[in-house]
Parts: structure tokens; sequence; C-alpha cells
């Protein structure tokens, strides 16, 4: 009777051994050839140790130059002169262009010198300085002059007797001028800004203008000098000027009159 085999029982030839019945083998153990998958679940593959190898390496080049960095300005420090990263500045003004003469016919005769403490505050309405508004505190140094002024005068300012011994001269009396503040003694001494306004200076190109406190400085200086007494001093010099000048030409007797 003969044996009949299924197919489960059947076993490819490749993966029998030596004493499979079926070759009549002798108990000499083959190679077995078997198909592996890997599950999907399982580990993923080892990384390469070249990548983390270049990063390091990548690492270490940097922090070598930012070392050589730091010695290289530390030896500038030391070393009198030595400066690899000298910062220079480059004048590319071009030349002046004159765009006016004017002739002067005024007599400065006297210049007050100011200092004033200009407290300047921004605020913003139902916020506080601390989110939106600035204070500043600014010093400003300036002069005001008293100058008079002699573009109007004719013939008849200046009054001479026949004897050419007296002379009076009628004049207008000295006014101030507009007053200059010295940019370099001048200076922010404190500056308060809020948050929004620190934020808002980040896309302006002069976030702290000072032109508007120079502004202020100029008429707080002027004020200042209307009340110092400079015009008096100037119609004194200028009336001591005046004399000085017609006694040196033979006058012995000058009078001086302020309209």
């Amino acid at each position: 009777m003969s044996e009949t085999r299924t197919p489960s029982d059947r076993v490819p030839a490749h993966d029998r051994t030596a004493d499979d019945p079926a070759d009549g083998g002798v108990g000499t153990p083959t190679r077995r050839h078997t198909d592996v998958t890997r599950p999907l679940g399982g580990s993923p593959p080892p990384e390469r140790r070249g990548g983390s190898f270049g990063r390091w390496i990548v690492t270490i080049v940097l922090i070598l130059l930012g070392v050589a960095l730091i010695g290289l300005l530390l030896l500038g420090r030391l070393i009198a002169g030595f400066d690899p990263f000298n910062r220079q500045t480059v004048d590319r003004t071009q030349p002046a262009v004159l765009l006016a003469l004017q002739d002067l016919s005024e007599y400065r005769a006297a210049t007050g010198e100011f200092q004033v403490i200009v407290d300047s505050e921004d605020t913003v309405r139902n916020l506080p300085r601390q989110i939106a508004g600035e204070r500043t505190l600014f010093v400003a140094v300036g002069t005001v002059d008293a100058a008079v002024d002699f573009s109007a005068l004719d013939e008849s300012a200046v009054t001479v007797d026949e004897a050419r011994e007296r002379a009076t001269v009628r004049l207008p009396g000295a006014e101030l001028t507009e007053a200059a503040v010295d940019p370099d003694r001048s200076y922010v001494f404190s500056r308060e800004r809020g948050l929004l306004d620190r934020l808002a200076g980040l896309f302006s190109d002069n976030p702290t203008s000072e032109r508007e406190l120079y502004l202020l400085a100029e008429r707080r200086l002027e004020r200042a000098a209307t009340e110092s007494g400079l015009v008096d001093l100037a119609n004194r010099n200028t009336e001591a000027m005046l004399r000085s000048l017609l006694t040196s030409l033979g006058f012995t007797d000058v009078t001086v009159v302020f309209d």
C-alpha cells in the first residue's frame, strides 16, 4: 500500500537536512536557508557613527575659533597699538556749499551762559508709564546774547555841536538773540520708556530723538536770560564802547540815548 503525503508534509529540498528520510541522508548536517522577516514593531537600525562624529568636529572647530578671537582681543588690550579689529571712521562728506552771505550790523554787547534741567514726560491716557510713555531728564547748557541793531541808524542818529566837543547818539536798546544749546556740554541724564515705546523703537531709525528736548531747552534758556538783566548789561556795555570810540575822536562830552 503506497503512502500518500500531504502538501504540508513536503519539505523543500533546500530546507532538508542530510538525515531527512526523503533524501536518504546519513546524518550529515547541511545549511538550512530560511526567509526571516523583521517584525514591523522591531527596533530601528542603529545610527551611523559618522554623523555624530562630524558634528563633534564642527563643534570643536567653532570653540577653537571663539577662543582664538577672544585671545586676539585680549592681546590687543595688552599690547599697545595692536588691534586686529580696529574700527575706523571714513569721512566721505562732500564739500560745503555756500548758500548765502549776510552783512551783520549788530553789536553783541553781552553774552550769558545758562544751564537748565529739562524734565519732559509724555504720557498715554489710561496706561501707566511702565506700559506706554516716556520721561526724560535733559541737562542743557547754552548761551544767549544781547545785541544792539545798528542797521536802522542814519545820519540823524548822531548829533554833534558846532565846536565838535559834544556828541549825542540815539540808538535802539539791546535785544536778546535766540538761545544756542551747546551739544558738547548737553546730555541726557536719564530716560525712562514704557514697554510699548521700546518695542516701537525697534522699527524706528531714530527712536530716541532729542530734537524736541533741544527746542524746549532753548525756550527755557531764553526765559532765564530775560530775567537775568542781560539786556541792561548790554546797554551799559554799548554805551561804554561808544563813549570810548567818540572820545578817541576828540569829543569830550558823549551822551548815548536808548530809544
